[in-house]
Parts: structure tokens; sequence; C-alpha cells
């Protein structure tokens, strides 16, 4: 069986947990589990969803929702730098009009 990787893919709870968008999978689990999570504008509910790089994800962070694009899906979960690197936010306007 090829690894998640090798199929250009990742599974969302663990893409959030290396952005560090959580703080442990079973966290991204729970988050993922009571539909806080949008992967290409569709809900999502599995933490088994296959996320491939150029997806767009809308999640919670904080008290804001956060809008980010993928752009490389990450190899582990690194220092922030390095997990910011694999992401773009899409509502950067939104946050500095603010």
């Amino acid at each position: 069986m090829a690894s998640p990787g090798a199929a250009g893919s990742i599974r969302l709870d663990k893409l959030l947990w290396y952005l560090r968008f959580a703080r442990s999978r079973s966290i991204a689990q729970a988050m993922i589990a009571a539909g806080h999570i949008r992967l290409d504008g569709r809900r999502v509910t599995r933490a088994s969803a296959a996320v491939h790089a150029g997806a767009t994800l809308v999640l919670p962070a904080g008290e804001r929702i956060e809008v980010i694009r993928v752009l490389t899906l990450p190899a582990r979960r690194g220092p922030a730098p390095e997990a910011q690197a694999c992401y773009a936010r899409l509502d950067a306007g939104a946050s500095a009009a603010s």
C-alpha cells in the first residue's frame, strides 16, 4: 500500500495538526466531527477526508474564521515557520482592514 504522501494527498486531521491549527490529532478530529471545517466549500465531518495541494479550507481559529489555500503538503509537524510556508491566508485583506 502506498503512503498517503505518495498519492498526493493527506488526511484532513493530520493536515490540521501538521499546520498547527490543532494542538493534537484528537482535537483536530473533534473539530472535524463537529462540522466546523469546510473543504473546497463542502462541510466535512470525516477526519479521513483527503486533502490535496490547492485545496481551500475554512476553519475556526480562536474567535475568527481562517480561510486558507494549501500550497504544499507538509511532510511532518515542524516548527511554525515551516508550517506557515505550506499555506496562504486568503482573507489577509479582511484582517488588515479591522
